[in-house]
């Protein structure tokens, strides 16, 4: 869908923005740091379609990362971004206080859905997440995917990098296999068995049946929920693109 970028040019944004986050998530989660790499390029692809101010709100901004990615992907990028995590979404607005400051970032404490129902149908450009969506159990999912169609504008773009589970389930069961063997190769060798314990924990309650989100269910519930140009890329193991079109 877009060209490939080298790789200094991200990683050099984070020198001195979200460093310590960064480098421990490079570290036991390559694979979610390029899906925030992706949903920024996927950002700046849609941008280069507008000439004007481009609305954006994040799900579960975090500690900032996709959030860099995302402000980083054009100048006309103006984000909200959501999350009821108040310890993590702090650091977000220490790391990323100058581009709050130059009025294009804001943020809102709500829940996903919450934040989502009490915009305004068909007022943003863009929706975008990294690695939120899959936290949700399936009916909220549900719900907030409806409230994402309803407020974009037509033709806006949903554009989410995540856990998509592989609808094979004994290749799927294999790469999560190999995913804990990486988090205890890594997080033992540096003694941080408290991070590890948090990973796997974390891991159990993305597997769970209310909550993984299968591939083909999850881009079925996509399409139910009215979007079109569903399309799912850059899958590694687990983690993979999905960009959709209103």
């Amino acid at each position: 869908m877009y060209e490939p970028m080298n790789d200094t040019p991200f990683d050099a944004m984070f020198s001195g923005v979200i460093g310590q986050d960064y480098q421990m998530l490079k570290l036991i989660s390559p694979g979610s740091v390029e899906m925030s790499r992706q949903v920024g390029r996927a950002v700046g692809e849609f941008c280069q379609q507008s000439t004007v101010s481009v609305e954006l709100v994040e799900l579960g901004g975090g500690t900032g990362i996709t959030t860099l990615s995302i402000l980083s992907a054009n100048e006309r990028v103006k984000v909200l971004s959501v999350d009821n995590e108040p310890t993590m979404q702090l650091q977000a607005k220490q790391h990323l206080q100058q581009w709050a400051e130059a009025g294009r970032l804001e943020f809102c404490g709500d829940d996903a859905l919450t934040a989502l129902q009490a915009m305004q149908s068909d007022s943003v450009e863009l929706v975008a997440s990294a690695y939120t969506l899959h936290n949700f159990e399936a009916e909220y999912r549900k719900q907030v995917l409806g409230e994402i169609y309803r407020i974009l504008k037509p033709g806006g773009w949903f554009i989410n990098g995540d856990r998509y589970a592989l609808n094979d389930i004994s290749a799927h069961t294999r790469s999560t296999q190999k995913e804990v063997e990486g988090y205890f190769k890594i997080l033992t060798k540096i003694d941080r068995l408290d991070v590890l314990e948090h990973w796997v924990i974390h891991l159990f309650s993305d597997e769970a049946e209310n909550h993984v989100m299968r591939e083909t269910i999850a881009l079925q519930q996509m399409a139910d929920s009215g979007f079109k140009q569903i399309n799912l890329s850059h899958r590694q193991e687990v983690n993979a693109l999905v960009t959709a079109v209103k």
